[in-house]
């Protein structure tokens, strides 16, 4: 049975506070060390003196110096310094890797993203088999297109051939059709990338709420293809904050193309000018018109 350690503090290593403190100032900067907080007994005969630390954004820490003796020696020496924090310590947040840490938007010039082999995002695309994976889109046809050309198999994706795949090849057939990528979205790809999208530029944000329509009957709206294409868009106009950005079709904006449509200004009628009928004027008016008599004196000036 083993035997049970005293916590009582050892008289002697408890009293070695002035050791303990020049072992303290030797291991800190000048000025560094604060006031003595008291000792903590680690076992028999090993005492643990705690003093504050004033180091600059080290705030609540403290320099612990533990001190210890053999037994039934009167001589106690120094068993080692350490700065630790203390319960009210200022701590660095707890680590998080990169890729938890990463967030839409920090991605700068020159950065690079690398992704897991095994990303749930995506999924295998051409892998260069002789039998593309059954019910796959295109296996029907790229099986017909290399037995016409008499297709020889080459193994490996189309991106990791060590030269350019020759006419005739697997590798070449992928590469017209398209598919000379080495993984393509997955379906789950597809699901976090459409929540993705729904939360932001969807029907349930403010925008969208008060909008008077939704993109479905935009004009401004562009269709995007393949599935996707079942629910969401790209936005073209200039003047709406979703600009160029895929927006859900249940999205809306004050910018919607039919919001508020200016009718046309009424056109004025074209003049009415009889040009086949010729009115000659006078310059002179004709004396022999009128009730003017041609011979009577004119009147005076004045009332009559």
């Amino acid at each position: 049975m083993s035997a049970m350690r005293s916590r009582t503090p050892d008289r002697l290593c408890a009293e070695a506070v002035e050791l303990a403190r020049e072992a303290a100032m030797e291991a800190a900067h000048p000025g560094k060390v604060g006031e003595y907080l008291g000792a903590v007994a680690e076992g028999d005969r090993v005492v643990t003196h705690l003093f504050e630390s004033a180091e600059p954004g080290y705030r609540g820490w403290r320099w612990a110096v533990t001190v210890t003796r053999a037994s039934r020696a009167k001589v106690v020496t120094l068993d080692e310094s350490v700065l630790l924090p203390g319960p009210d310590a200022l701590l660095a947040p707890e680590w998080v890797p990169w890729s938890e840490r990463l967030r839409p938007g920090d991605m700068g010039p020159g950065d690079l993203l690398p992704t897991d082999a095994d990303d749930l995002r995506l999924e295998p695309g051409y892998t260069g088999e002789d039998a593309p994976p059954p019910n796959s889109v295109v296996s029907e046809e790229m099986q017909q297109l290399a037995a016409v050309e008499e297709a020889d198999v080459t193994a490996g994706a189309p991106a990791a051939q060590a030269v350019a795949p020759t006419t005739g090849s697997i590798a070449a057939v992928a590469e017209e059709l398209g598919m000379r990528r080495a993984r393509v979205l997955s379906r789950y790809g597809l699901h976090i990338a459409a929540d993705r999208w729904d939360e932001a530029y969807g029907a349930k944000t403010p925008m969208a709420q008060a909008a008077p329509g939704t993109c479905a009957t935009c004009g401004f709206l562009v269709a995007l293809g393949g599935s996707l294409g079942q629910a969401f868009g790209v936005c073209a106009n200039e003047f709406s904050p979703a600009d160029g950005r895929v927006v859900s079709l249940a999205y809306g904006c004050g910018a919607h193309s039919e919001a508020a449509v200016m009718p046309k200004p009424p056109r004025p009628a074209p003049p009415v000018v009889d040009e086949t009928v010729v009115e000659p004027l006078p310059l002179h008016p004709d004396r022999a018109s009128g009730s003017v008599e041609p011979d009577t004196p004119p009147e005076e000036l004045g009332h009559s």
